[in-house]
């Protein structure tokens, strides 16, 4: 398995931020570092969710 399967896609952290309404931060920041740890596990745990609704 290569590293790059591991990560979540850009493209679908972005739509989870906006989502969950932090897309905005992250945009205006710049990029993820000003996102709390707090946040990027919710963002984490709805793509698990995601990735469970796909595999049913």
């Amino acid at each position: 398995m290569s590293r790059n399967s591991k990560k979540m896609s850009e493209n679908l952290k972005m739509e989870i931020a906006k989502e969950l309404g932090v897309y905005d931060q992250v945009k205006k920041d710049g990029g993820w570092e000003n996102v709390s740890s707090k946040t990027c596990g919710n963002i984490v745990s709805k793509a698990i969710e995601i990735a469970n609704r796909a595999v049913e």
